[in-house]
């Protein structure tokens, strides 16, 4: 599940790095531009989802150790 996790936040960031190349500076809210923000704000939320998910489960891990 862990290798699972980190090949989903290397998809995400790949998603994130190609969406910025399309955002026009000029328009950011027209044609493409618009698009290319819906994607990047979406893959910056999975990413943060994911960290979240790791964090959580490495914490829940640790719990676990000293019972």
């Amino acid at each position: 599940m862990k290798y699972f996790i980190y090949i989903l936040l290397t998809i995400a960031a790949g998603l994130l790095l190609y969406n910025t190349t399309y955002i026009d500076l000029n328009n950011i809210l027209g044609g493409d531009s618009r698009t290319a923000l819906i994607g990047v704000f979406s893959s910056a939320c999975v990413i943060l989802l994911l960290l979240i998910l790791l964090t959580a489960r490495s914490i829940q891990k640790k719990s676990s150790r000293k019972k």
